[in-house]
């Protein structure tokens, strides 16, 4: 064995022990201070390690989200890991909360003022509720008059999402049906403003007004 292949391995070893002792997801650059490579050879080792991991079925991966690496269960056994975690072992959020969370996520940086009228109701409550769970974060001020506090998702919002960056959230037209499809059901909503002609022959029934 060669002392290249030497220092690889030992550096593997230690991507695996340094990935699975923090909470957080590490970064290559960190990675490489530590393990004394360059940041584009961690990032081959780290792919390597990926790569081995899935080919032997194992029932982690190792996944790059929010700028790093961290350990986390295979997306395939999401239902024995459901099963594991028991129902309110851990708040799940409420739909309200999903939709200002979504909205910041998109439209961020985004007021209340802003968030409330997208929803059209006061989002106060909800907002408190993501600030507390670490999802979103005051990230600056409006420059316009009053001031207003601006606010952005975080770290951990990416982390629960799996995402590398901001950039990796799906595109809202995924979720927009096309011109065509808005247009048929436009049509078939649309209540004609002259009546048929069997409309015209029907008695029309008293109202209370009459």
């Amino acid at each position: 064995m060669t002392e290249q292949t030497e220092t690889h391995l030992v550096a593997r070893r230690a991507i695996e022990a340094v990935v699975l002792a923090s909470t957080e997801p590490v970064e290559a650059r960190l990675l490489a201070q530590l393990v004394e490579l360059p940041v584009t050879r961690v990032e081959e080792l780290c792919d390597e390690l990926a790569r081995e991991y899935e080919e032997s079925e194992r029932g982690f991966v190792l996944a790059k989200v929010a700028g790093g690496y961290r350990f986390q269960t295979h997306p395939d056994l999401a239902p024995y890991v459901e099963r594991f975690v028991l129902d309110g072992q851990h708040a799940r959020l409420s739909g309200a909360a999903l939709e200002t969370l979504a909205i910041v996520a998109y439209k961020q940086p985004i007021s209340r003022g802003q968030m409330s009228a997208i929803r059209g109701v006061n989002v106060e409550a909800t907002l408190t509720t993501l600030l507390h769970r670490g999802y979103v974060q005051e990230v600056g001020r409006d420059p316009g008059p009053g001031a207003a506090v601006l606010f952005g998702t975080t770290r951990e919002f990416l982390e629960r999402l799996g995402l590398p960056s901001l950039d990796d959230l799906p595109p809202l037209g995924d979720f927009v049906p096309d011109a065509s499809v808005v247009e048929a059901l436009e049509r078939g909503l649309r209540v004609s403003d002259d009546p048929t002609p069997d409309d015209a022959t029907e008695p029309v029934e008293p109202t209370d007004a009459d």
